[in-house]
């Protein structure tokens, strides 16, 4: 009979989200306070949902201005600048990398060409034929394909595979162009975990990585996701993945929080428990994110990563006062986990948001006591 209960409650917390979500924007003030929908997050200095950026987790204002110079130009040349003057091994061009694919593959999605119509993100097919030596076209090449397989062709087809085979061997050119660059060799991650790698040659291009870059948050997040698809149903190698990462992190370093992450994608298999979210291994996962991002370095690129997946667990162990701290750091841009897994991220946001807002009001908070 317990279980039933659980389950009637979590349909009538889906119903809940949902009505929250759907709020009127002119219902506010007809409801009582600490209700979420008596939320307005203006009174925090927050965005309004129409506001949030889903482009990226945080802000990078030279890589929006180029983004914008090369859609609207068609131009691939601010975006070489960029790369070629961003340090090749930290997470700052893992995420520039991912941006640029991302916008070609998004361009070529929304305009697939025609007669007489060119596809969208020609600009990254210039670049390549103009500059076939440049590493970090190179580096974007392959992204591009990885995200063309997961997003057009469904795992374990002969598309997907083609287009994962064409981008093993674009990261293979790529590492063969920047030989003490990581990112290659992390974009290949995706490759492993969507071609089935076996643990033998998964652990060999993961000592490549670590012997350039053993401390970058991006390439753990990447591993953990192998690890996660390859033994799906057993959470121990990953968890064992993600501890380890978190034991040896040097201080300052955002891998404390790989546990919070190996939680989050073990989600499905245990998010039935009753009182999980106030269990033991949540609460000690958390209090490693906590410590991390409090001790990271304030311009720490993969800080607004953590950050984001600490607001859902926090709302969810209604540690309220916590993730409204977490939401006056990154407010304004949603584009990291687990806001991404849906299909409209600022709406997805906007409810933990307002259901944040509501339990810190309930509990006596208001934007006087909240410290900025």
């Amino acid at each position: 009979m317990e279980i039933l209960w659980v389950l009637m409650a979590l349909v009538m917390l889906g119903f809940v989200l949902l009505q929250i979500s759907r709020r009127r924007r002119g219902a506010v003030g007809l409801v009582p306070p600490g209700h979420p929908d008596a939320a307005d997050p203006a009174n925090y200095g927050f965005a309004r949902e129409e506001e949030l950026d889903v482009r990226m987790p945080g802000p990078d204002q030279d890589l929006l201005d180029v983004l914008d110079l090369v859609q609207r130009t068609q131009d691939y040349r601010g975006a070489q600048q960029l790369l070629a003057g961003t340090e090749a091994k930290g997470e700052r061009r893992w995420q520039r990398v991912q941006a640029f694919a991302g916008a070609a593959s998004l361009e070529l999605r929304q305009r697939p060409g025609g007669v007489g119509e060119a596809p969208g993100g020609q600009w990254l097919r210039v670049w390549r034929a103009e500059a076939p030596k440049d590493a970090g076209g190179a580096a974007v090449h392959a992204e591009f394909l990885v995200q063309q397989a997961w997003r057009t062709a469904t795992p374990g087809t002969d598309d997907f595979r083609i287009i994962m085979e064409e981008a093993k061997a674009a990261c293979g050119e790529a590492a063969l162009l920047a030989p003490g660059d990581p990112v290659p060799y992390i974009v290949e991650l995706s490759v492993a975990r969507g071609l089935g790698y076996p643990r033998e040659e998964f652990e060999q291009l993961w000592l490549k990585i670590l012997d350039r870059a053993p401390n970058h948050m991006g390439a753990h997040l990447a591993a953990l996701q192998y690890w996660c698809e390859k033994w799906h149903g057993s959470r121990d190698l990953a968890y064992s993945f993600a501890e380890a990462a978190a034991a040896r992190a040097p201080q300052g370093s955002l891998l404390a929080a790989m546990p919070l992450f190996a939680v989050f994608e073990h989600l499905p298999e245990v998010n039935l428990v009753s009182g999980f979210y106030q269990s033991e291994v949540v609460t000690k996962a958390v209090h490693g994110a906590l410590h991390a991002v409090h001790s990271a370095r304030p311009d720490d690129p993969m800080q607004a990563h953590v950050r984001h997946l600490l607001i859902f667990f926090l709302v969810r162990s209604e540690r309220w006062a916590e993730a409204m701290n977490q939401l006056t750091v990154i407010d304004g841009h949603v584009g990291a986990l687990p806001w991404t897994l849906s299909a409209d991220p600022a709406a997805e946001f906007a409810v933990y948001r307002a259901l944040a807002v509501a339990g810190y009001e309930a509990n006596g908070g208001s934007p006087a006591t909240l410290p900025h």
